[in-house]
C-alpha cells in the first residue's frame, strides 16, 4: 500500500506561509488532484485550505497567466 508524503514525513498541517506549496500548485496556479499529489484525503483537504489562505493574503496567486 502506498503511504502519503505527509503522513510519512509526519506533517501535521501544512503552513500557508511556508512557499513550498508552490509545488502542488499546477502551472495555471490550479491545485493538483490527490492523484498527483499522492496526498491522502485528510492531507488534501488541510493543503488545500492552506492555498486558500495563502490567496487571500497575496502571497500566492490565484492564476499563473
Amino acid at each position: 500500500m502506498k503511504r502519503c508524503f505527509a503522513c510519512k514525513s509526519n506533517i501535521v498541517d501544512f503552513d500557508h506561509k511556508d512557499m513550498g506549496l508552490k509545488k502542488f500548485l499546477s502551472s495555471w496556479g490550479k491545485i493538483k488532484p490527490t492523484k498527483e499529489t499522492r496526498l491522502c484525503a485528510k492531507h488534501q483537504r488541510n493543503l488545500s485550505r492552506a492555498i486558500k489562505r495563502a490567496r487571500v493574503l497575496a502571497l500566492l496567486p490565484y492564476t499563473n497567466r
